[in-house]
């Protein structure tokens, strides 16, 4: 193998993902040989006409790649992303028009409920998602797959001080709005139509104390059922959908 510095990707979702939106970024795929369906031979021919270099190997050089994961017998290494900082979100948000929105979690430690959120965050055309450095799960090849391609296009700022962002992201005229199941407000009365940061805390515990405090107000999600909350990753995508609803209202 090459000596570049790389990242994997893994699964038919996220692959052709890549594949579709920036094959500049693919530099070499690995097909297992007993695969042989439709959307693999697509995946493998479409991949030559780009001009990748593309392996068939046996399923245990796959897993000598990327551990024992659920990898669907397809493996692309890609070029890393840069990785952002609040300063990095900053400056990318000075360049967009219209109001941004941004979802912030807020010590999210399971990668599966990562990737989902980041694919949640990609429909709803978010422009970035603000994590912490410390006590949170990072991006990895389990949030890659799960993001289905996700992953590889909305940014993820991972920052020190998940309150000073906050306070960053305040200055710069951004409403944070946290999600609570006891807040007074509810999701859909709130006016959600303006520069915002979502904010979603961690499974279980919910936000942080200085997290809760940076907040401009608070909202809930109304139950109408027996459960006491959703999984962050459904309510991350229900607070992003009903902002894009009021946004294209």
């Amino acid at each position: 193998m090459a000596d570049f510095k790389r990242n994997f990707v893994y699964g038919l979702h996220a692959v052709n993902a890549v594949l579709e939106r920036a094959p500049e970024r693919l530099l070499e795929l690995w097909v297992a040989q007993p695969r042989d369906d439709a959307r693999a031979r697509e995946l493998r021919e479409r991949a030559q006409t780009a001009g990748i270099r593309v392996q068939s190997v046996g399923g245990e050089a796959l897993a000598k790649l990327v551990g024992e994961v659920v990898h669907q017998g397809v493996v692309a290494a890609v070029r890393p992303l840069k990785a952002w900082d609040e300063h990095d979100l900053l400056d990318a948000l000075s360049q967009i028009s219209g109001d941004p929105l941004i979802l912030v979690l807020d010590g999210v430690t399971d990668p599966h409920n990562l990737g989902a959120c980041l694919r949640s965050a990609d429909a709803a055309g978010a422009q970035a998602v603000v994590i912490p450095k410390d006590r949170a799960a990072a991006v990895d090849g389990v949030v890659r797959k799960v993001a289905a391609g996700a992953a590889e296009f909305v940014p993820v700022a991972s920052v020190t001080n998940l309150a000073r962002a906050l306070d960053m992201f305040k200055e710069r005229g951004i409403w944070v709005v946290g999600t609570d199941g006891e807040a007074p407000q509810t999701l859909y009365s709130a006016d959600l139509n303006r520069p915002l940061a979502l904010v979603l805390g961690a499974e279980g515990g919910g936000m942080r104390r200085l997290t809760r405090e940076r907040c401009d107000f608070l909202v809930r999600i109304p139950m109408a059922g027996q459960v006491e909350s959703l999984n962050v990753s459904v309510a991350a995508g229900v607070a992003l959908f009903e902002a894009r609803r009021q946004r294209a209202r």
